[in-house]
């Protein structure tokens, strides 16, 4: 019996195992799958149903804020008495009521307790004060209850009696620069229509409905259940979320969700979910916490509604299908997957084995022969990785020993070596480009006489010193270097037979100043050479090295410079 024939006769073995298992599992994974799906739309529709919410309402509480806020209304409640500053406060409120989206505001005074508003019909114009809040009466009760609060923003779902509509209140404090409390003013959105864009939007198998931080419910599709005046009802007087729950572990659930959620208020858009029973149905319920309003919002899931077990039917059938379809195929797998890889991983081992490691396309089937394909890619990668890291190594320490080789390892300028280079290339650019350059040779004066008084330790420190003073009096694209001993060679490029004089000068003064500092004077002399096109490296510096031996002679701690007019410069 062939290879091939052995792997379609066990494969078939398999194939009507896995059948059967898979159908026995079917019911269980069905319902995983469910609950899984069902999760992660709950947590999609709380954030989507959240975003409506605050969508419709960050307007209006920013616009409610900025009434609060407002300069006319605070000079105003100081004084409610003054005409002029009623009729500016007036106009102050109707232009806020134009803003609004539901064309209404409301504003009340602390002190006077007199309580104004209009609406989108301009009902009341010209009579804005409609009537006085009482401490005493239990419809007024919410005013007063805020203030003693102190919370400068607050929802509240509540009937006004007085006016007769019933309105999602949004009401914001209004303090005077002390922070004293002197009103709340506010707008109100119709309970029903906002119900009917926020909440009641005929989604079939969608609940949605929000309670306040204590678990009142706020806004729900049925009014019987809302929790209207929650600000000034005691605890357990309250129609919390609990009740739309029979189960007294679904209850427990619920709330438990809203503490826990409580605990995570600083992770925002954080989703709490699980599953709870309502009107003897199932229901995923989704919960997370809006904190910009202080309110949960809540989204009930009816998952038999919005995906039936049915609509899974189509799977078994695709399932069966791919049986009989592999049974047909699977011959060809074989070849693919197995034949076809030997020969090319056959064909790369002797390659690799020739030298080469421009592998071909390797057929990697996830199986042991793809695994052994890819460790044997990898293989070549790294062996074709470390001659290359190698070849790269022995580059790079050509290129360090190279500019160690350029480098004066005590003061870290450029060596001899490093400046001959240097000066080859600016007389090639000199002679290309037409234009000159300047250089420097100097040395520091009576050098020997300092190694054998303060030793060579100390010799070597004013070298250092010496050099990094020759850097701070250079430009930054000026090349100093250590061309031995105690002598330093300075190229200046551009250069003008003025600036090296100048930069000469500098160089002087600043060493003989700076070494002063140190408790260790030193000075330096200088000679300079001015270099025209066709100046070979020689007549540089033997010109550089005469002016140089003329400062020394003249007495040291000197500049003196050949060029096209000699310069000789002093000491000050």
């Amino acid at each position: 019996m062939s290879l091939k024939t052995r792997f379609l006769s066990l494969a078939a073995g398999l194939i009507i195992i896995a059948a059967c298992a898979s159908w026995l599992a079917y019911r269980e994974l069905s319902a995983d799958l469910i609950e899984r799906w069902g999760r992660q739309v709950a947590e999609i529709q709380v954030r989507y149903d959240s975003a409506r919410l605050l969508q419709s309402l960050e307007r209006e509480i920013g616009l409610a804020r900025q009434m609060a806020d407002s300069t006319a209304l605070i000079n105003w409640s100081a004084a409610p008495d003054n005409k002029a500053l009623k009729d500016n406060a007036i106009r102050e409120m109707e232009s806020f009521r134009a803003n609004f989206r539901d064309k209404s505001y409301f504003v009340a005074l602390r002190a006077s307790g007199r309580y104004y508003y209009n609406n989108a019909d301009n009902e009341f114009a010209g009579e804005q004060f409609r009537y006085v809040l009482d401490p005493e009466k239990p419809d007024d009760a919410w005013f007063y209850q805020l203030i003693e609060e102190g919370r400068d923003f607050h929802l509240n779902v509540n009937p006004d009696t007085e006016l007769g509509v019933t309105k999602l209140w949004i009401d914001v404090l209004m303090r005077d620069p002390a922070g004293e409390i002197v009103g709340m003013v506010g707008t109100g959105l119709n309970l029903d229509t906002f119900l009917q864009d926020i909440v009641d939007i005929n989604q079939n198998g969608i609940t949605t409905l929000f309670v306040d931080y204590g678990g009142a419910i706020q806004l729900y599709r049925d009014r019987n259940y809302i929790d209207f005046a929650s600000v000034i009802k005691p605890e357990g007087q309250k129609n919390t979320v609990d009740l739309l729950f029979e189960n007294p572990e679904d209850k427990q659930k619920i709330l438990g969700m809203l503490q826990l959620l409580k605990k995570n208020a600083g992770q925002p858009g954080h989703v709490e979910s699980g599953f709870v029973t309502v009107e003897g149905r199932e229901h995923l319920a989704g919960v997370a916490f809006l904190p910009a309003i202080g309110w949960f919002e809540i989204t009930l899931l009816d998952l038999n509604t919005l995906l039936p077990q049915s609509y899974l039917w189509p799977l078994v059938a695709v399932f069966i299908a791919s049986l009989l379809i592999t049974l047909i195929v699977f011959h060809l797998i074989i070849q693919s997957r197995i034949v076809k890889p030997i020969m090319g991983l056959e064909e790369a081992v002797e390659k690799v084995r020739s030298g080469s490691f421009a592998l071909p396309r390797l057929d990697k089937p996830d199986n042991e022969i793809g695994r052994l394909a890819d460790h044997f890619e990898k293989m070549t990668d790294s062996l074709r990785h470390s001659t290359q890291e190698l070849e790269n190594k022995v580059a790079q320490r050509t290129d360090e020993l190279h500019r160690l080789a350029r480098i004066d390892p005590l003061t870290g300028l450029r060596n001899r070596r490093g400046l001959d280079e240097l000066l080859l290339e600016e007389i090639e650019r000199a002679a290309r480009q037409g234009t000159g350059f300047g250089v420097i040779w100097l040395d520091i004066d009576h050098f020997k006489s300092i190694n054998d008084q303060l030793g060579h330790q100390a010799g070597d420190e004013i070298l250092c010193r010496v050099a990094l003073w020759l850097k701070a009096s250079v430009r930054p694209y000026d090349h100093p270097g250590r061309w031995g001993g105690d002598e330093f060679v300075i190229l200046l490029s551009p250069c003008s037979p003025t600036t090296l004089e100048q930069i000469a000068t500098r160089m002087r003064e600043t060493v003989e100043q700076e070494s002063r500092k140190t408790g260790t004077p030193v000075t330096i002399s200088i000679g300079g050479y001015f270099s025209e096109p066709g100046d070979d490296s020689d007549t540089i510096l033997r010109n550089a090295d005469q002016a140089l031996y003329r400062a020394k002679s003249q007495g040291r701690n000197r500049v003196c410079i050949n060029g096209p007019e000699a310069i000789e410069t002093n000491r000050v």
